[in-house]
């Protein structure tokens, strides 16, 4: 813990989003500035001094040798309170990690939110949600109904309140061109769509897989299938079971449950929003 501490920090912040408390600090203003980019979507500067998880970045390593031209490349570094999370010679891999860690640790602690690896759409004042983790292509989905005129909500959490509704998570989309291709960043307006603000009631839940040359002919199954399909894509399943468990219940009995295998992403879009009444 001192070791940490006196590594040098000139700036920092207290901040809360989605009811956890979370400080950042940073060497220099610069990095903290980068540190802000990675926070989840719904963040608010707090006054609170004590935070439930405390990030620290030392990045912008490089330094002027005695020649005073050329420079020695140091180690970007990563703490997640006293824990090294990550170390590279490359800053962005340290922010990478820095915001994967704390989507994570922020959708597993959440007290008032239950968080669904899944993509979020809407279509006619309902929530249209596609359980999945990454490489699972439901970005792909996401972005082919953003097109077809879907609003966005998410590419990576269902946020779910006590009442089942989903509330937006609206970060860039993270589009990858390849599977080996590091994703970019894409926000729903230059993809021609718009983001969502209001929390909504689930119509849709879609339990698919992808498979090359796949076509989307799903059937529709029960509500205890679509809570299962859920709860295995749920953060905080172990953590906070019951409270997860009753938020659930709020969701599958009022939406439909449609599951089957998927191919284009267009052609799935289009006929998922066709079940939609599009």
């Amino acid at each position: 813990m001192e070791k940490v501490n006196r590594l040098g920090w000139a700036a920092g912040l207290s901040l809360k989003t989605y009811g956890v408390r979370i400080g950042i600090r940073a060497n220099n203003a610069q990095t903290l500035e980068r540190m802000l980019a990675a926070l989840p979507p719904d963040w608010k500067v707090s006054s609170q001094p004590v935070v439930e998880r405390l990030y620290s970045v030392i990045a912008d390593g490089a330094i002027a040798t005695q020649d005073g031209k050329s420079r020695v490349r140091r180690f970007n570094l990563l703490y997640g309170d006293w824990t090294r999370l990550a170390r590279s010679l490359e800053a962005d891999q340290v922010f990478e990690a820095l915001e994967n860690d704390m989507q994570l640790y922020v959708a597993e602690h959440a007290p008032r939110r239950v968080f669904v690896h899944a993509g979020v759409v809407a279509w006619d004042g309902q929530a249209i949600v596609v359980p999945g983790r990454s490489f699972t292509g439901k970005t792909t989905l996401v972005t082919a109904l953003v097109q077809a005129g879907a609003t966005y909500y998410s590419d990576e959490y269902a946020v779910l309140d006590a009442q089942g509704r989903v509330h937006p998570y609206a970060r860039p989309l993270s589009i990858r061109g390849a599977p080996t291709e590091k994703p970019t960043r894409h926000s729903a307006a230059s993809l021609g769509g718009r983001v969502g603000r209001q929390p909504l009631p689930v119509g849709l839940v879609v339990l698919s897989e992808y498979k090359d040359k796949g076509k989307w002919k799903p059937r529709q199954v029960s509500a205890g299938q679509g809570a299962l399909g859920l709860l295995a894509n749920t953060v905080s399943a172990r953590r906070q079971p019951e409270t997860v468990m009753a938020t659930l219940q709020q969701v599958v009995p009022y939406a439909r449950i449609l599951q089957g295998v998927r191919g284009d992403a267009q052609e799935t879009a289009q006929a998922i929003l066709r079940s939609m009444g599009a």
